[in-house]
């Protein structure tokens, strides 16, 4: 099958829904070798991968994974997500992780799906496992610690066991400098079925299409982000350097698309070098530093923006700069690292 669709997409073909429960059929097997899926995900990245073939490969791995005993609806005022896409290759600190806590502190249930580092030194689960926080729960803790703590770190590979047979392939495109649709995907599989999601990308021109896949997979308000950086490159952040591309809905207001800057916002003078980050012990210490109020420069300032607009997705704030308030408030109560101390002591 997987040769078939790899000649299918060298002549620059669509795959079909039909095709895509095979596909993944022969990804998740064993008996494909690693290197003809690496050629497969290549051909579908060389190809550009269309919000139809995203949205498919999501419903259909959704549809395998294993489910959260946990009805989001029940959860006053939803769960949301807050991750980015990696891929950036800018050795940014773990700014989504850091937005996380601030949001849970803040009052809203988050549930932070991720992994280990792929095309970083550092991954959501290795920082978090540096912090001294569990990250392998398995679904039944997970659910109890969004109840108790409004926050649960749901590893990918605990919840999507055809994960174990694709990342062989994956680690090899990305050793290969090839990004490729699970670069996309992490963020649209979350288990925990989020309301609300505020998801990066370094690709700005997949704002939109990823804005429309979130909305067919049933997430009510959502917005997808490109920062750009003074070297031209896009953070899969919102970036607080440069102007950033924006693809929102809302169940209220509809769908739309723009692009604004930051120029309004109480910002320290920065570089890209600002918001560098490094591996896991690193990036740990970043952001102690800056939930516990020792860190007040421009990588607080990144956190603020985009915990701003976290907290606006998620309802909990009626613009950004509210939620940019709140969120300033929290790291001045010291309230986002006393959660992570709870998370750290305590198992669901």
């Amino acid at each position: 099958m997987l040769r078939r669709s790899i000649d299918s997409l060298g002549a620059g073909h669509e795959l079909t829904a039909g095709e895509i429960p095979a596909i993944i059929d022969s990804l998740a097997g064993e008996s494909v070798p690693v290197e003809e899926k690496a050629e497969f995900l290549t051909a579908l990245a060389t190809k550009g991968e269309t919000p139809a073939e995203i949205a498919g490969f999501a419903r259909e791995l959704r549809a395998r994974s294993v489910p959260l005993p946990l009805d989001p609806e029940s959860i006053p005022g939803g769960v949301l997500d807050v991750c980015g896409t990696g891929g950036d290759k800018l050795n940014t600190f773990n700014i989504s992780s850091t937005v996380a806590f601030v949001c849970a502190a803040a009052g809203v249930t988050v549930a932070k799906h991720g992994n280990r580092a792929v095309t970083s030194q550092s991954g959501s689960a290795d920082v978090l496992e540096a912090l001294g926080i569990p990250v392998e729960l398995a679904p039944d803790e997970a659910a109890a610690s969004l109840r108790q703590h409004r926050f649960a770190f749901l590893f990918a590979p605990k919840f999507h066991p055809a994960f174990r047979n694709i990342a062989p392939a994956r680690r090899l495109c990305a050793e290969r400098g090839q990004r490729t649709l699970f670069n996309f995907l992490g963020p649209l599989l979350n288990p925990a079925r989020p309301t609300a999601q505020l998801l990066g990308v370094s690709r700005p021109e997949l704002t939109e299409p990823l804005a429309r896949t979130l909305q067919q997979l049933g997430v009510r308000r959502g917005m997808v982000v490109s920062g750009l950086v003074p070297n031209g490159a896009f953070l899969d952040e919102l970036s607080t350097l440069g102007d950033n591309t924006v693809a929102e809905f809302y169940q209220d207001r509809g769908f739309s698309t723009s692009t604004w800057s930051v120029a309004d916002y109480p910002l320290h003078p920065a570089t890209l070098a600002d918001l560098a980050g490094g591996d896991r012990h690193v990036n740990a210490a970043i952001i102690e530093a800056i939930l516990r109020g020792r860190d007040v420069g421009p990588r607080r300032d990144a956190v603020l923006l985009n915990a701003g607009a976290a907290l606006f997705v998620a309802g909990a704030s009626r613009t950004i700069i509210d939620g940019w308030e709140k969120a300033e408030a929290i790291l001045l109560s010291g309230a986002a690292w006393d959660l992570v101390e709870s998370l750290r002591t305590t198992r669901p």
